[in-house]
């Protein structure tokens, strides 16, 4: 076998292996898998957490005195006016954050100015669009039990995208797509919209325009074309979806007084007693690796719903590290560039086999399972498209995950995953085949309407966007590789291959790249995104 390529470290969160006693973590879920890489891979680390604000609630209160190409908030203000406070739903942060919930912090601070101005019509809403109701408990934790109590349930709600009532046509873009949103904001006087961009995919146009529109307003962009029609999801300049995303939210911005409120979040994803979990293994403690083998030995003894609970139940220490508001363009651009500033990791050239651990949690599935569609839509439509320029994995290489990839799914929250993945994917994986034959069966099923109108399941229609989340990665990938999976079948309807170590895995890599090829390792969670370039 050929001599392999070991290059020097690069920086301090690139670090190549030298030696075949230097094990990683690779999340898999809900379990840890600790297994050595092959000699010269390329382990890419996150950035460490930029400090926090040190006075986050300053901060917020400046930026609405301060915004961008608008007014100060209390210039906009006058008595009797109705206002409606627009938030992001639960799939944001991931894992939920540490109360007070950012949200909490901003509605506190809003609430209070509204108040002084003498404005107490005012209603909140959940941006879900098609995503699943929030329940009342959750709710309450996002914005805290005295908003909470004030507001819900007839002035707090869940946009609900199948309510004929609710939902108002404002216009069409230049190039013909319906734009839509709730009729809480098209008659208010002014909406506010909280975000957290979590990534760089979130906020901006895409806040209003897609999170508070219909079925048919997603018609435009939530579709196989538009998706393979990206370069990357996670660069706007470079993405389709945000394209159109931007075409409907100026057609908003014209029609309606909209203020933005954005915020960005370190990537402190872990507090004790979990924190080594974000360290380099080389830097481990004692009384990390202590840690570590507790934690591994715990999840070996219990069941996949009890460790599923563990990791569900332990919240993320994030912080605020900036916070802008104004009009939708100049506040989105500037905390886009904190965003790049949190997880971009310049890195030199591409790799014939990427390594990515799955995390246990995605943005569908808090409080829930990560389902095998939820694996998929993580593997190629998430961790592929985390990179600027060009993709980490070159054209035709091999991805290695690692999951259980169980047949299990949650029928409260995904009844209409179950249908999809058995019944259309067995039939095919094409994606226009898959929007032409079932897409709009599926969206007017009345079952799954009722579900997810009168209970806390996804929209009917929202299994094929998962799938076609994964377009661009299947496009580009050779194979995926899982390492773990407990479910052949599962895996055969997915189209990949499987590993029972990671040793095999790699060695099945070389037989479908080169004997020598270049690997990389995405250590992941917390978040990164890969600038790569020659």
């Amino acid at each position: 076998m050929p001599e392999p390529r070991v290059i020097p470290r690069e920086k301090d969160n690139i670090v190549y292996i030298d030696s075949d006693s230097a094990p990683r973590i690779i999340h898999s879920g809900e379990d840890l898998l600790y297994e050595p890489l092959p000699v010269g891979t390329r382990v890419i680390y996150p950035n460490p957490p930029i400090r926090g604000l040190l006075h986050p609630d300053a901060a917020l209160r400046y930026a609405l005195n301060h915004p961008e190409e608008a007014d100060p908030l209390y210039a906009q203000l006058k008595p009797g006016m109705k206002v409606t406070i627009v938030m992001d739903d639960i799939s944001l942060p991931l894992p939920m954050m540490k109360t007070p919930d950012v949200r909490e912090r901003v509605l506190t601070i809003l609430l209070q100015i509204l108040e002084d101005h003498g404005v107490d019509d005012i209603d909140l809403l959940i941006a879900n669009a098609l995503h699943r109701r929030m329940t009342s408990a959750e709710m309450k934790r996002m914005v805290g039990t005295a908003i909470f109590e004030r507001f819900y349930p007839k002035r707090f709600i869940n946009h609900d995208a199948e309510d004929p009532e609710a939902i108002v046509t404002i216009g069409h873009t230049e190039v013909g797509e319906v734009v839509k949103t709730h009729r809480l904001c098209a008659e208010a006087d002014l909406t506010i919209y909280i975000n957290i961009n979590l990534v760089p995919m979130d906020g901006g146009h895409k806040s209003m325009g897609i999170g508070t529109t219909d079925y048919e307003g997603l018609l435009a962009h939530h579709n196989p074309r538009t998706m393979l029609e990206c370069d990357s999801y996670m660069d706007p300049e470079n993405s389709e979806l945000a394209f159109s995303g931007n075409r409907i939210g100026r057609v908003i911005d014209k029609h309606m007084k909209v203020l933005h409120i954005e915020t960005a979040l370190n990537n402190r994803m872990y507090d004790k007693p979990m924190a080594f979990l974000a360290k380099n293994e080389d830097d481990f403690t004692e009384l990390d690796r202590l840690a570590f083998s507790s934690l591994r030995w715990t999840l070996s003894k219990l069941p996949r719903g009890a460790k599923r609970e563990i990791f569900h139940k332990v919240p993320s220490p994030y912080e605020l590290i900036a916070v802008h508001a104004g009009a939708t363009e100049p506040v989105h651009d500037k905390i886009l560039k904190k965003n790049y500033e949190q997880y971009s990791v310049p890195v030199k050239g591409q790799s014939d086999v990427v390594i990515c651990g799955i995390p246990y949690i995605s943005p569908y599935n808090a409080n829930s399972i990560l389902n095998p569609l939820l694996v998929q839509v993580m593997a190629l439509g998430y961790l592929y498209n985390l990179y600027r320029g060009s993709p980490l994995l070159k054209q035709g290489g091999v991805l290695i995950i690692a999951h259980a990839l169980t047949d299990q799914w949650d029928q409260k929250f995904h009844p209409s995953y179950i249908e999809f993945f058995h019944r259309c994917l067995s039939e095919t994986r094409d994606s226009f085949e898959l929007h032409k034959r079932y897409e709009r069966e599926f969206a007017r099923n009345p079952t799954y309407l009722e579900m997810y109108r009168r209970g806390n399941a996804f929209h009917g229609a929202h299994p094929f966007y998962m799938w076609y989340w994964g377009d661009k990665g299947r496009s580009q990938v050779g194979k995926v590789i899982c390492v773990g999976a407990e479910d052949q079948r599962v895996a055969d309807i997915l189209g990949w291959e499987t590993a029972t170590t990671l040793t095999d895995a790699v060695e099945r890599a070389k037989d479908l790249t080169k004997p020598n090829p270049d690997i990389s390792m995405l250590h992941i969670p917390a978040i990164l995104m890969t600038d790569v370039t020659p």
